[in-house]
């Protein structure tokens, strides 16, 4: 019951701004709002893409509600 843009295979422009700009915080584990904030982007929205993301392995949670970017979301990006 996730949104459709969530499903994609592939990285939307939105899922690579939210992958660039974790990757900019260098391991700063940021919050939805946080990203939501840096991206232009609404928090429910970057809270979709973010689910999608970790899902695919590209994204961790290493504190409670907090995300940073993977090896695997770095290698993503630069492909």
């Amino acid at each position: 019951m996730g949104c459709k843009k969530c499903s994609n295979k592939g990285l939307t422009d939105e899922q690579k701004a939210i992958l660039t700009t974790l990757a900019a915080t260098e391991g700063e584990p940021k919050a939805c709002k946080e990203i939501a904030e840096m991206v232009g982007l609404k928090s429910n929205a970057v809270s979709c893409r973010i689910r999608s993301l970790k899902n695919k392995g590209l994204v961790s949670s290493p504190e409670r509600c907090k995300y940073t970017i993977t090896e695997e979301g770095k290698q993503a990006l630069a492909s």
